[in-house]
């Protein structure tokens, strides 16, 4: 599935692809889900993990270990690694999910990815004042009216991929990022992975990444070594 180039492989899936039963979880797992007393936070949990546990296994094909036996769980950070049967996979693994629909991208064990999934809806102007650094902001401000919403949220879900990539989420203040490009988001590919970069302000250090628009969500693979566009599980 991957390669020592860093390709990476991606799977969505959406609340109604979930199993009936969940036999698929571990202990772990069981055990975490009946910390979630909020039904978002439980039916997330479980979307986010099943399609992980499912992007993990065609990674692992031929062989075909049963989803029980894979298990996803937070390192002290909060990313997301991967076991099976009780030892760790020589994987890189990021979840996301948004509006009913999750996104995990998988490769062999290098450096750190992130990936972010997002539903394009209108965004509030304070978003980009209290988030986006000058240059991005001046990117929004410049955008065609109608584009507006599918450019804020292609910044806001690469600062969220860059974020996990380097391993700190939204601990770290957004604007520690800054999303490159000149008329990204502008287009709207259709089933292409668009380039882009992300700079780690103050740092000199680039991150590659990679967009997409898929019905009405914005998906981005952001982390070192992303020299390739994201193949879906399965190909590659």
């Amino acid at each position: 599935m991957t390669d020592p180039r860093g390709q990476t492989s991606w799977l969505t899936q959406e609340l109604s692809d979930l199993p009936a039963s969940l036999t698929w979880l571990g202990p772990h797992e069981h055990a975490w889900l009946e910390r979630l007393h909020v039904a978002k936070r439980r039916r997330d949990f479980l979307l986010g993990r099943w399609t992980a546990k499912r992007a993990i296994a065609a990674h692992l094909a031929p062989a075909t270990p049963a989803a029980a036996a894979i298990v996803i769980r937070a390192a002290g950070d909060g990313a997301p690694e991967a076991f099976l049967d009780g030892t760790p996979l020589p994987l890189v693994v990021s979840i996301s999910h948004s509006d009913g629909r999750a996104l995990a991208v998988v490769r062999s064990a290098g450096p750190a990815i992130g990936c972010d999934l997002e539903h394009v809806e209108p965004r509030s102007q304070g978003l980009v004042d209290d988030f986006f650094t000058p240059a991005e902001a001046a990117r929004v401000a410049a955008c065609a009216p109608a584009q507006r919403d599918r450019v804020i949220t292609l910044i806001w879900s690469a600062k969220e991929s860059a974020l996990k990539a380097l391993r700190v989420g939204l601990r770290e203040d957004p604007r520690h990022v800054c999303v490159i490009g000149d008329d990204a988001g502008s287009r709207e590919p259709a089933d292409a992975w668009l380039a882009m970069r992300v700079a780690v302000i103050g740092t000199g250090q680039s991150l590659a990444g990679w967009w997409r628009s898929d019905d009405a969500f914005v998906l981005t693979v952001v982390g070192d070594a992303v020299v390739s566009p994201p193949v879906p599980v399965g190909a590659g």
